[in-house]
C-alpha cells in the first residue's frame, strides 16, 4: 500500500482565480478532499471526479464535524495510504486552525505539507479598494480574530495596544461580535470617528462594502442587514475606498446571469462573465452522451475514400468523431481525400486543434447557412458523411439530398438532461432577482423546462428575460413563454457575450 499524505491547502478568499498554482496541482492529485464552508464549487471541481469529497464546514453554532472528528478523519484517511487535501478558506495558518491540525498529524506520524493560501484579511480589503498599508497613511497592520476560542475566561486581545499602536486593524469573523469589538476599541482609546469598513463575500461577485466610522459601523450594519461572512477594517486607509474601488466599476458588476450550457463547455464563457463582474449561477441542463453503438461510424471509417465531404455541426461532434477514429486505429491521414466543413468558428477551431483546417465555414452559423455555403460546392452523386447529434433538425440532410448528394447521417451522440438538478441553485434562481438566463440551443430551453417543471418554468419565464445564441433558440424560448431580450448577432459564445454586454449596458 502506498504511503498516505495530508496537504493543508489554503483555498484562498473565494475568487477561484486566487487559488495558488501549487494548491491547484495538489488538488488535482487528491484521493480525498475535506473542505470547509467557504470553498467554492469551481475550486472543488479541480479535484478528480472519483475523489472522495467530505464536507467539514463550520459556522456559528452549526459544526458539521467537530475539530476532533476532523483531526481523526485526516489521520484515518492518511493511514489508508491516500492523498488527502484539507481545503481551508483563505490561509490554513491564519485563524484556520491549520496549526492544530498539523500538530495532530505530526503527533500521529502522518506525513503532511502546508500549502499557503491568499488570506481574505488582505484580499477582501484589496477587492474593496482598501490597501491595508500605505506609505503615507499606515505603516503597520494587525490581523485579529473576531471570534475567540469559546469558553475563555477573558479576552486575550490586547485592546489598548491595538487601539494605540497599530495603524490598520483587520478583524476576521467579527460580525457577530461587532458591538463588543467597537466598544472595546473605543474604550481603549481609539477615536470613534476612525474610518471603518465591512467587506462581505470579499473577492466574489456578491461582494458588498459598507463604510462608516468605528462609532457608527454597528448601527449601519444593522440598518443594511449585514451578515457573515465579512471582514472588518479599521483605520485611515478605509478613506481610500472611494478612490480605489474597482470591482464596482466592472461592466457587469452586480448582474446575476444563469448559464445553462454543459459545465465542461461553459468554463470560458463563465470566466468571461465573471471577469466583467457578473455573478454567475450555473445550472447545466444538458449532458453529452456518446452513442453506445458506434458501429455505423466504424463502418464509415473503413470506407472514407468513398466520401467527398465530411461535415461537422458542433464541437462535440468533432471530439467524439476523432476519439472513435483514433480508437479504431486510424489517424487524420485517413481524411486526406475529403473536403471538410464546419458550421462555425468554434467547430473550425476544434478541427484545427486536430491538425485540420476546414475548407468551408459559413458566415451564417446555422444549418441554413451551411447549406447555402455548400450549394455551389457539393455536386450531384457525391457522398457526404454527416456525423452529428441525434434529434438534430432535418434542414441540412434534406437540403443536401435535394442537391443530389448521397448523405450518410450518423448519430454520434445525444444531448440529454442531467439526472438531477442542483436544488440549491434553483432556489436561488427562484428567490432572487435574475438579470438574464442564457440558452445556447433549443435543447437547453426544452431541458430547462423539463427539469424545473412547466408551471415553475412559466413563473420564471414571466420575470427572467432570456439571452439566446441565435434565432432558432430564440424561437424555442418564446414558445416556452420567455421574453428574448438578447439574441446574438454572431451565433457563437463570444457573440452571445458581446450581445449580453450591450444589452445590460443599455439597461443601466
Amino acid at each position: 500500500m502506498k504511503n498516505g499524505k495530508v496537504y493543508l491547502v489554503g483555498a484562498g478568499p473565494g475568487d477561484p482565480g486566487l487559488l495558488t498554482l501549487k494548491g491547484k496541482r495538489v488538488l488535482e492529485q487528491a484521493d480525498v478532499v475535506v473542505y470547509d464552508r467557504l470553498v467554492g464549487p469551481h475550486i472543488l471541481a479541480l479535484a478528480p471526479s472519483q475523489a472522495e469529497r467530505i464536507y467539514a464546514g463550520k459556522q456559528s453554532a452549526d459544526h458539521t464535524l467537530s475539530q476532533d472528528k476532523i483531526n481523526e478523519l485526516l489521520v484515518g484517511k492518511c493511514a489508508e495510504g491516500r492523498v488527502v487535501v484539507r481545503l481551508k478558506g483563505g490561509d490554513p495558518f491564519l485563524f484556520g486552525r491549520g496549526g492544530e491540525e498539523a500538530l495532530y498529524l505530526a503527533e500521529h506520524g502522518c506525513a503532511f505539507e502546508i500549502v499557503p493560501g491568499v488570506t481574505s484579511a488582505i484580499a477582501a480589503p484589496a477587492y474593496a479598494g482598501i490597501p491595508v498599508t500605505h506609505r503615507d497613511i499606515a505603516t503597520s497592520v494587525a490581523f485579529i480574530t473576531g471570534h475567540e476560542k469559546p469558553g475563555k475566561a477573558e479576552s486575550s486581545i490586547r485592546w489598548h495596544e491595538l487601539a494605540h499602536g497599530i495603524d490598520t486593524l483587520v478583524f476576521l469573523m467579527g460580525i457577530e461580535n461587532l458591538p463588543a469589538i467597537t466598544q472595546n476599541l473605543i474604550a481603549a482609546g481609539r477615536v470613534a470617528d476612525t474610518p471603518a469598513a465591512l467587506v462581505r463575500y470579499g473577492t466574489l461577485p456578491e461582494q458588498e462594502v459598507l463604510t462608516a466610522t468605528l462609532g457608527t459601523i454597528v448601527q449601519k450594519s444593522c440598518e443594511h442587514g449585514f451578515k457573515p461572512p465579512a471582514v472588518l477594517i479599521v483605520g485611515d486607509v478605509v478613506k481610500l475606498h472611494e478612490k480605489l474601488a474597482w470591482v464596482e466599476k466592472l461592466l457587469l458588476w452586480g448582474r446575476r446571469i444563469v448559464v445553462t450550457r454543459p459545465s465542461e463547455q461553459s468554463a470560458d464563457f463563465i470566466a468571461s462573465l465573471q471577469a466583467l463582474g457578473a455573478s454567475v449561477l450555473e445550472m447545466p441542463v444538458i449532458e453529452i452522451k456518446p452513442a453506445t453503438d458506434q458501429s455505423e461510424l466504424h463502418r464509415a471509417f473503413e470506407n472514407l475514400a468513398a466520401y467527398a465531404w465530411l461535415i461537422f455541426t458542433s464541437r462535440n461532434g468533432v471530439d467524439i468523431f476523432f476519439d472513435e477514429l483514433f480508437a479504431q486505429g486510424f489517424d487524420v491521414r485517413s481524411l486526406h481525400s475529403l473536403s471538410l466543413c464546419a458550421i462555425g468558428p468554434a467547430t473550425a477551431d476544434r478541427l484545427r486543434a486536430k491538425g485540420l483546417i476546414a475548407d468551408v465555414v459559413p458566415e451564417d452559423f446555422r444549418a441554413e447557412g451551411l447549406l447555402e455555403a455548400l450549394r455551389e460546392k457539393v455536386q450531384a452523386g457525391q457522398k457526404v458523411l454527416l456525423p452529428r447529434a441525434a434529434g438534430s433538425r432535418e434542414v441540412l440532410p434534406e437540403g443536401l439530398r435535394s442537391l443530389g448528394a448521397q448523405v450518410d447521417e450518423i448519430n454520434l451522440y445525444a444531448s440529454v438532461p442531467p439526472e438531477g438538478i442542483d436544488a440549491e441553485t434553483l432556489q436561488v434562481i427562484v428567490s432572487s432577482t435574475i438579470d438574464l438566463i442564457t440558452f445556447t440551443s433549443s435543447s437547453t430551453v426544452a431541458n430547462f423546462v423539463g427539469l424545473v417543471g412547466k408551471d415553475r418554468a412559466a413563473q420564471l419565464a414571466a420575470r427572467i428575460p432570456a439571452a439566446c445564441i441565435g434565432p432558432i433558440t430564440s424561437a424555442t424560448a418564446r414558445e416556452n413563454g420567455f421574453t428574448v431580450a438578447v439574441e446574438a448577432v454572431a451565433y457563437t459564445m463570444d457573440g452571445l457575450l458581446d450581445a449580453i454586454q450591450k444589452h445590460l449596458l443599455r439597461s443601466v
